[in-house]
């Protein structure tokens, strides 16, 4: 089959990958479509480490091919998305409504796939950049099918995270203002989901300025080109000021109450933190290197209740929230489609890192 693979040379798409039948608790999934995230690319650029061979990919839909013994929920000719989130059920966290807090959820490497004799890993126990995957049983979410599987294979990772980290992680009340730094497909699903929650003033920020149109589209109703040269902080405080005469009060009153910082980059991270008003809070849903750290001014945290908090998946529950947020889109709430920007063959994929890097789509899809 095809799959494309991150190798010790880069990215490869190769036609003479296997993978093997599925065992208890296994479900072989057909992949229709896959989305194509920057944690991907990430592992490319040895921002993530990871073995090699491996089939990338964690951000993908598609029909239900096989199933191994004990399996019970789906069945063939089922349409599911894929999350990465394969947890226990069992475990505190699981039994608290935190699946994405479950150990268990952590590396999941094996090799199920294989190129010869050669064995070829997985990745993020997903691996949707191949005809078929396989995975564990908790790990597909069936959807309906009248449901586009181009536009629902984004949800279990890129829209759940920016969604999440609002309806999840974020307490967001009617009226609030906030900031979302980065419109790929996190950002953009996160200014929806504060659409979905009532926020007043939602700042998008992003170097590219193309991306606005569709951020106000989503709910954005101010916006920030951000760049080299460019105090976001200061940006946002002219917006947003202390006062009619002072930009910045006291310990830095004035900003916005909330702001989701979806690049991952700990200098537009240190710079956000000055930009929240008293009772501000900082959500940290971009992926950094794992080594990253960020300097953060303690005496403006202590002093005036702001906060910062990180988010995994955007405090995913995937049979619960990707559902929900499924049904939010067959009822015309929550937009999927206008975040495909394009979809692309899987002979594609190098195109898709090119306009990945040079901003000109907020999603790309690979359908195979």
């Amino acid at each position: 089959m095809r799959a494309i693979l991150h190798t010790a040379t880069g990215a490869e798409i190769r036609d003479d990958v296997t993978v093997r039948d599925p065992e208890a608790g296994e479900v072989l999934v057909r992949i229709v479509a896959t989305g194509v995230c920057h944690s991907d690319v990430s592992v490319l650029e040895g921002v993530i480490e990871w073995p090699t061979p491996s089939v990338l990919g964690h951000e993908g839909a598609g029909i239900v091919e096989k199933v191994g013994a004990g399996v019970g929920s789906v069945a063939p000719g089922d349409h599911v998305v894929i999350t990465t989130i394969a947890a226990c059920g069992m475990c505190r966290h699981c039994q608290t409504g935190h699946p994405n807090r479950c150990r268990q959820t952590l590396g999941n490497r094996g090799t199920p796939f294989a190129i010869g004799d050669e064995p070829v890993w997985n990745f993020a126990g997903a691996s949707t950049f191949a005809e078929l995957t396989l995975v564990k049983e908790i790990q597909c979410v069936t959807i309906p099918k009248d449901v586009p599987l181009t536009s629902a294979c984004l949800v279990p990772c890129g829209v759940v995270t920016g969604a999440g980290a609002v309806l999840n992680r974020a307490n967001v009340l009617p009226g609030q203002t906030a900031a979302v730094i980065g419109l790929g497909g996190v950002g953009l699903s996160a200014v929806q989901a504060l659409r979905l929650k009532g926020a007043g003033r939602v700042v998008g920020i992003d170097t590219v300025p193309g991306k606005f149109e569709l951020a106000g589209k989503f709910g954005a109703t101010d916006f920030v080109k951000s760049g080299k040269g460019v105090d976001v902080a200061d940006e946002i405080r002219t917006l947003f000021p202390y006062s009619d005469e002072v930009k910045v009060g006291v310990f830095g009153a004035g900003g916005v109450d909330w702001i989701f910082e979806c690049t991952g980059i700990p200098a537009v991270l240190e710079n956000a933190m000055e930009a929240l008003d008293w009772g501000g809070t900082l959500i940290a849903v971009g992926q950094p290197a794992q080594t990253a750290t960020a300097n953060i001014r303690i005496a403006n945290l202590l002093q005036c209740d702001r906060g910062i908090l990180g988010t995994r998946a955007g405090g995913v529950r995937p049979h619960e929230d990707i559902r929900a947020i499924v049904e939010l889109y067959r009822q015309g709430k929550f937009d999927l489609d206008a975040l495909v920007s394009k979809v692309y063959p899987a002979d594609g994929f190098h195109d898709v890192l090119d306009d990945m890097h040079n901003g000109r789509i907020a999603r790309g899809v690979i359908a195979f």
